[in-house]
């Protein structure tokens, strides 16, 4: 397993998850009390786990080798593991470690206690324009200590984001995201989610985030993304095109629509930079400062 190259144990979770000083440790499942199950993904399973020397509660990713194998993403696992446990931010999801053994590997996740975003989404089909400044005034300032250190995460949507006890989203997902000093062409991320650039497969770098981030207010404020369609070329031409219909219902502010419109612009160069939208009428308005949404 190409990620296991370097050693068995990745950086130890802190001294929230163990009290331990060897910084030398080596993690193992009897480590952890395993509880129940958070999720299932394509790879494996999450897990609600207990360190016991600690008695710190986390998230436990299990991923079999075999189908990291199967589907040749080996490298973007590392990819992930070696960025994601690099960022310090309330509004990314932390990655303490990770271990493995013959047929697994497992990484050490902050447990994020409400869950996924998506199916809250779901569930209220839409959220208010507070709920949704909120949540785009975070990810926005996540993003902005993303690319500071030269991180692009090329794959922002509603599955990618976890909600934290306080009410507070969690990025959660690093998977396509890269360390880049050079303009990209790597076609990623999720169809109704991607910048004309990368749809055209040209160069593109750090704006595919605000792109992808204008996307999601969008979706957040209509319940589905602005240029989906019932077959993959049809949501590519309306990408290409920037073929951005706003519907009547449910009703949104104009002022929601504007900052939406300065998102989502084809010429990457012109897209509203990420500090200039915490500054925008609709951010300031709406968002609680706080970044946190209390309903």
């Amino acid at each position: 397993m190409a990620i296991a190259a370097e050693s068995q144990a990745g950086e130890k979770p802190s001294s929230e998850v163990s009290a331990a000083s060897d910084k030398q440790r080596r993690w193992n499942l009897s480590d952890f009390d395993i509880g129940k199950p958070l999720g299932r993904g394509k790879f494996g399973h999450v897990y609600l786990a207990r360190e016991k020397k600690s008695n710190h509660i986390v998230a436990l990713k299990v991923l079999f080798k075999t189908q990291l194998k199967q589907s040749q993403v080996e490298h973007q696992l590392r990819r992930e593991v070696e960025i994601q446990s690099h960022l310090r931010h309330p509004n990314i999801l932390r990655l303490y470690g990770y271990f493995y053994d013959q047929t697994r590997v497992y990484l050490i996740l902050e447990y994020a206690a409400k869950g996924e975003l998506y199916k809250e989404l779901q569930k209220c089909k839409f959220f208010s324009e507070k709920r949704a400044a909120t949540y785009i005034s975070s990810l926005a300032r996540a993003l902005i200590y993303c690319h500071a250190k030269h991180v692009i995460h090329r794959d922002i949507k509603p599955e990618n984001l976890l909600i934290g006890a306080q009410g507070e989203l969690k990025i959660a997902d690093f998977g396509w995201s890269v360390h880049t000093f050079n303009r990209r062409r790597t076609m990623c991320g999720t169809l109704d989610y991607l910048p004309p650039e990368m749809v055209e497969s040209v160069e593109h770098d750090a704006s595919v985030d605000i792109w992808s981030l204008g996307v999601l207010c969008y979706e957040f404020l209509y319940g589905v993304p602005p240029f989906e369609a019932k077959e993959h070329s049809d949501t590519y031409r309306r990408i290409i095109k920037v073929d951005l219909k706003f519907p009547s219902k449910p009703i949104v502010s104009s002022s929601a629509k504007d900052l939406i419109s300065q998102m989502l612009v084809k010429e990457s160069s012109q897209r509203l930079p990420l500090h200039k939208l915490l500054e925008h009428p609709w951010i300031v308005q709406n968002a609680d400062p706080s970044g946190i949404y209390r309903g």
